[in-house]
């Protein structure tokens, strides 16, 4: 299975404002930059209560018909996502890949800061694309935490565009 990350971030590498705003980001994603192409390889989708919070204020579910994992140990509140296909799971971040590689996941996509601090940790993380916002927030939400040892990378491509956007892509080679 493939685990993978499709992340926004200021150039200081902050993924949210403390208070968890997004504001920074551009409107609805910015110009294309592969997100689009990048969703349409995932089976599904893994979360944290935090970000699946986030993304109900959004308005439109984006994420249409996919499998949406919530990661929480509370009840959440899936009827809020109208109709979206949302379940919620617990426990260690191995078991929730062994979890939805049983259900026949080939490739999922990992999202919020916590929820990809601890998929990285457990060394389950393959693929890391990483865009970049012109902007310095100062502080915020980091995109990466203290790690217990160095995560070597390996680096893929970058990107750039019209709007200022950086994409970096590596793989997981550690």
């Amino acid at each position: 299975m493939t685990v993978s990350v499709f992340v926004g971030t200021s150039v200081d590498g902050f993924i949210a404002r403390p208070n968890g705003d997004l504001d920074f980001l551009p409107e609805g994603g910015g110009e294309p930059h592969g997100y689009d192409e990048f969703m349409a390889s995932v089976d599904a989708i893994v979360i944290g209560r935090k970000t699946f919070e986030k993304v109900l204020t959004f308005g439109a579910w984006p994420y249409g018909d996919k499998r949406v994992v919530v990661l929480s140990r509370h009840p959440i509140d899936s009827p809020a996502a109208g109709g979206a296909v949302v379940e919620q799971m617990a426990g260690p971040p191995a078991e929730i890949v062994s979890r939805l590689a049983v259900r026949g996941a080939q490739h999922l996509y990992v999202d919020g800061g916590i929820t990809i601090q601890g998929f990285l940790r457990a060394g389950l993380l393959q693929r890391l694309i990483i865009t970049r916002v012109p902007v310095l927030i100062g502080e915020g939400v980091p995109l990466f935490g203290s790690l217990p040892r160095d995560i070597r990378l390996r680096h893929v491509a970058t990107r750039h565009y019209p709007s200022g956007l950086v994409q970096s892509e590596y793989h997981v080679t550690t």
